[in-house]
């Protein structure tokens, strides 16, 4: 099986200005193909560094991604970085020029003589036509080795690494198998006792089991390589099977599911609404709520705080109320450095219920770890 390294080029994504979402796409098909992926790096645009970052991942590695550098301005520099790197000067391809000459005319415009750095690619290279942008792609083969430039544009990217690399790699390297995962999502129990019920399973080979920790949540993730994708069920069926069995009730949900769409699920299934009373969140429950859209959530209020004298509890009876819903989730935060606390009320058709939790993580992540502990109360509250 071949190993591969994802590499992004762009001084904005170093500099923070735009997040890198690339990686994590390659990253997740590539399993899909069966191919591990044991690294991804980011560097800028500088053409000395990338050669020197793509010569040390060939000592490495088969297949080397990258995404970035490839548009025709003086600061795209990853074909002739890559070209450095081999020690061979760019060619000028003539069929890519056209492309690019003919893609343009289709909205009226005529390529910038700048726009020509596009159809230099390094000399021996596989040329790569984009039918859906300017930024042609490319392949450099260097024994059983290859290094694939891909452009930054996500959607570029991902329609090239589709129609193009992914069959390419398919047929280059025999690929055969995949690799499988499936997550499986737990509120109320932290990451250090999960590890104490499962942590033998964490010690498998295949499948692997790892753990993931959120605000108030953990994630337990479940991947087995297999020939096939009835194989790779079944191996991974198994050990979700003993991690049920170990951890029970705190696990909510699989790989797509969310805390609030399943809590709306079971509100639903009970023919039951929901209203809301935030204090001090930002409306972090609200939006959440309101994102997983099902006719379960009637809204609430979002308050900056409770005034003097006013009780949670109140309020929360008071928009039960006026919302006319069957259940209501109130909560309020006090984010702090070194212990942070929420106030939870829960008021369904069978009882009133409040808890009191506290956080030890940074405060910035209270309304998250908030909601995701109003949410997990409610969900007992229906089972």
């Amino acid at each position: 099986m071949p190993s591969a390294e994802i590499i992004t080029i762009g001084t904005e994504i170093l500099l923070g200005e735009i997040v890198d979402t690339n990686s994590a796409y390659l990253a997740r098909r590539l399993r899909d193909l069966n191919v591990d992926v044991f690294r991804t790096s980011t560097i800028g645009d500088n053409a000395r560094r990338i050669a020197d970052i793509i010569l040390e991942t060939l000592e490495r590695t088969q297949i080397i991604i990258t995404t970035g550098g490839l548009g025709p301005t003086v600061d795209d520099p990853t074909r002739e970085a890559i070209s450095l790197a081999f020690g061979v000067e760019t060619e000028f391809r003539p069929e890519l020029w056209d492309q690019i000459i003919e893609r343009m005319s289709r909205f009226g415009r005529t390529p910038t003589e700048n726009q020509k750095r596009q159809a230099y690619i390094p000399t021996g290279a596989i040329p790569i036509k984009n039918a859906v942008g300017t930024a042609p792609a490319f392949i450099v083969e260097h024994g059983d080795q290859c290094v694939i430039s891909l452009p930054g544009v996500p959607r570029e990217m991902e329609y090239l690494a589709e129609n193009e690399i992914f069959p390419y790699l398919q047929k280059r390297y025999q690929l055969s198998g995949l690799i499988k995962a499936r997550v499986l999502h737990t509120a109320g129990m932290g990451e250090g006792a999960i590890d104490e019920q499962i942590g033998e399973l964490e010690l498998l080979a295949n499948p692997t089991v790892g753990l993931a920790a959120h605000y108030g949540m953990v994630d337990i993730r479940i991947t087995a390589k297999a020939e096939s994708e009835t194989i790779a069920n079944q191996l991974i069926s198994d050990v979700e099977q003993t991690v049920r069995q170990k951890l029970g009730r705190i696990i909510y949900g699989t790989d797509e599911e969310t805390l609030e769409g399943v809590v709306l699920a079971a509100l639903a299934q009970k023919g039951w609404t929901l209203t809301v009373v935030e204090v001090n969140t930002g409306g972090e429950l609200s939006r959440r709520l309101s994102a997983a859209g099902t006719g379960a959530f009637k809204g609430g209020k979002i308050l900056p705080s409770l005034m003097e004298g006013q009780s949670l509890a109140a309020t929360l009876a008071d928009e039960l109320k006026t919302q006319k819903a069957d259940a209501a989730l109130g909560l309020t935060s006090r984010p702090a450095a070194g212990k942070s606390e929420v106030d939870i009320v829960i008021i369904t058709p069978n009882r009133q219920n409040s808890e009191t939790r506290g956080y030890g993580g940074h405060p910035k992540n209270v309304p998250s770890w908030s909601a995701n502990s109003a949410l997990d109360i409610l969900r007992a509250e229906m089972e």
